[in-house]
This record gives C-alpha cells, structure tokens and sequence, in this order.
C-alpha cells in the first residue's frame, strides 16, 4: 500500500512538473521570440502597424505599432511602445510637468486587432523588407527592449512617442540607411495637430492655449512622423540603401487587415468654445450696461470671471515655467495668463464691496489693450476663441473704471462740511 502511494505521488509530482515546465517553456518561447532561428528559416515578417485615429483625446492621433510573425511556430506578437497606467502615482501632476513614463509592452494579434476593432479604427500593416539577419536584429533589440530594466521610457509627445520608438527600432536594425522621399510642405506641429482635432473644438482649443511659438515654426520632415498615418506614408515611398550602395524598396507589402466598419464617437459636447465665450461676452456687455445704470457693480461676475482668469492663467504659468514638454515654454499666452488675477481677485472683490478705489483694473485693461494690437505681429498662432475671452476680461475692468468714475463724480456733488456752515 505503502509503495502505491509512493508511486501516486511521483506521478502527480511528474504530472505537475511536466504542466510548470509547459507554461515557462511558452512564457521563455514569447519572450526570447524566434532567438534560435536559422538562416533558412525566412518565413519572419516584420510589419509596421498603423491604426487610424479614435474619439478619445490620447487617440486623436492614431496609433503605431511592430508586428513580428513566424508561422513555423504559430508565432504573432504585437509590440506596443504605447503602454501607460492611468492609476501611477501623481499621473496627471506628472503628465502635465512632462514627466510621464510610457513602457514596451506586447499582445497577441489576435487580441490587438479585436481591441482596435472594438473601437471601429482601421489597422493597416506594412511589411517591412528587410533581410533575415535584420529581422533576427530587429526581434533581439525588441526583446532586450522589453526587460524590465529597458522597457520603461520617458514619454515626449512630439520627439519620442510610440511612433518614433517604432520607426527608430526599424532603422536602426536595417544594415544600412533608410531613405525618405523629400517633401517640401512647410508644416508646423500646430498645422498637423488641427489636421486631427477638427471636429474636436474643446480638445483643439485646450492644445492650442497650451502650445507656444515654437509649434508655428516649420518642421523638417522627419520630425513630422511623430505622427503614426505620416510615418505610415513616408514609409510607403522611402528606400533602403545598403552597405554596397544597391537600392530596394523598404516595404514590400502593404495591406488593410481592418477596414473602419463603424466609429464609436465620443459624447458630443453640444456647445462650441466659441458658442460659450462669445456668449459670456454678450452676457458681460448686458451686466455692464445694467452696471452703468444702476451705478453699482456685480461683484459675483468679478468672481466668475476672476476665477476663469485665474485658473487658466495658473495652468499657462505652471506650463511656462515649470514643464519640460517642448513648445509649452514659448507661449506668449503668459503675459495675459497668469495667476496675478486670481491674487488680486480677493482684495478686489473686498474693495468693490467697500466702494474703493481700485488700480488693479487700470492696469489689467492696459496689459489687456496692448495684448490684443500686439497680437497679429506676435510670432504666435492663437486660437479663435483667445479674442472674446480677452475681451470679456477688458469688459470687467472697463465696468469698474465707469463705476469709479461715477462713484466719483457722486462724491464731488455732495455738499462740503465747509458750505453747510456758510448755510
């Protein structure tokens, strides 16, 4: 009895070895992806992947991606250069400073399209030509990309995002160099933002009050492929130039794996930047023409529009001076945003309150005025909406100065103590 049990035991523990060695041999097969394969074996593809833009505000802009196939083994992994954990620590603090951190991730294919077909985008894939030593270079620099001491990268929006990552993984694996076909279009980094937030008001203009002069200067061509479809064309037309100075087409193949069926749109917001600032702006001009009527002032709109003032003018500030994101330190936006209003909003609101004097308006319409002629000859590009937002902020420092002077005025007709004697 004693021996069965003895034997009821190995065969359980071989069974349960056998089962733990299964799964780490396909873990080890996944992560050392296709290590051993031979000069024979040319059946690897490498592919770019290029999924087309989303509704959500980080998928505005498409998607890249590798895709590395080896048929032998049943073998078809995307590697994704765009993983990022909402739930980080400080996410939002860190991504507006900058600093946030993106990691090399991988999928299967079969999940990675149902993910892009869920969301109604279209995947199209470019098979890369390169020889089987470059295949076997690029799915080593993957691999030792994805240990955990190298897989992990300082995200940069237009220098080093999922796009870039990709295309530089491609280059700098082929043996020799990629040639772009050149083009001459003269486009700046705000030009092929708003190329994909049409339709998309809210999102355009919060990118566009972020961004400074240094997005209205034209950038060189390989700088515009931070966007996946323009990298996805460049490449369609560049060559590969190699060692022995002979020509051949970097992609072989380009195919659409994923049509756009349907497009999941996002919750329309029903107003427009501009339906709501120009409408606070006519709404300020109604309370400054009951101001200068009832000669007093509704210091609750200060409030509103001291909030709006100053809020913004913290986010323009912080950006300027304290984020490493490119471009944000070259707004000019920050003469006017700044948090100096929501400072002075207290105190302002104190001296309405006591009907005082208030210099604080003096100034801001002065800075304000100079602001809006300077505006056309500032090396900036500046959104529709900027223009009543200003105005609406001349209007409220406009409505104290009128109120000043009437206050004024009332005090210069009252009867001195002086006259009330000679009476």
């Amino acid at each position: 009895m004693k021996s069965i049990n003895t034997k009821i035991k190995h065969i359980l523990f071989f069974c349960l070895f056998m089962l733990i060695s299964s799964i780490c041999m396909n873990a080890q097969e996944k992560q050392n992806v296709i290590s051993n394969t031979s000069d024979k074996n040319n059946d690897i593809r490498i592919s770019l992947v290029t999924c087309s833009p989303g509704q959500l505000i980080y998928e505005l802009f498409g998607h890249s991606a590798i895709r590395v196939e080896d048929p032998q083994r049943h073998f078809d992994i995307v590697f994704n250069y765009g993983v990022f954990n909402f739930n980080t620590d400080n996410f939002i603090y860190r991504f507006v400073k900058g600093e946030t951190d993106y990691q090399l991730g991988f999928i299967e294919w079969k999940y990675f399209i149902q993910e892009y077909e869920m969301r109604g985008s279209s995947v199209n894939v470019q098979e890369i030509n390169l020889t089987t030593e470059e295949k076997i270079e690029v799915v080593n620099y993957l691999r030792k990309n994805n240990e955990p001491c190298n897989r992990t990268y300082r995200y940069n929006y237009f220098y080093d995002n999922c796009t870039t990552r990709a295309r530089d993984v491609i280059e700098q694996c082929i043996d020799g160099q990629v040639i772009y076909t050149p083009v001459n279009n003269n486009l700046t980094f705000r030009d092929i933002i708003h190329q994909f937030t049409f339709g998309q008001p809210w999102s355009e203009l919060g990118i566009d009050f972020c961004l400074g002069a240094e997005a209205d200067a034209p950038i060189a061509q390989r700088i515009q492929m931070f966007i996946p479809s323009y990298t996805e064309k460049m490449f369609t037309s560049a060559l590969i130039k190699d060692v022995d100075g002979n020509n051949r087409p970097l992609v072989t193949e380009s195919s659409q794996v994923l049509p756009v069926v349907h497009q999941n749109s996002a919750e329309k917001i029903p107003l427009t930047p501009m339906m709501v600032f120009w409408g606070l702006l006519v709404f300020s001009i109604i309370i400054l023409i009951l101001e200068y009527r009832l000669k007093r002032i509704f210091w609750g709109m200060d409030i509103i529009v001291g909030l709006l003032h100053g809020v913004s003018g913290i986010i323009i500030f912080f950006l300027f001076f304290f984020s490493i994101h490119p471009t944000v330190g070259s707004n000019w936006l920050v003469i006017v945003f700044n948090p100096i209003p929501l400072l002075c909003l207290p105190f302002s609101v104190m001296r309405t309150i006591r009907k005082q004097k208030d210099y604080y308006h003096n100034l801001n319409l002065l800075i304000l005025l100079c602001f809006l002629a300077g505006m056309p000859f500032m090396p900036q590009s500046f959104n529709a909406c900027i223009y009543p937002i200003l105005l609406t902020f001349c209007l409220r420092s406009v409505s104290h100065l009128l109120w000043q002077h009437q206050t004024l005025a009332l005090v210069h007709k009252l009867p001195t103590n002086n006259n009330i004697k000679k009476k």
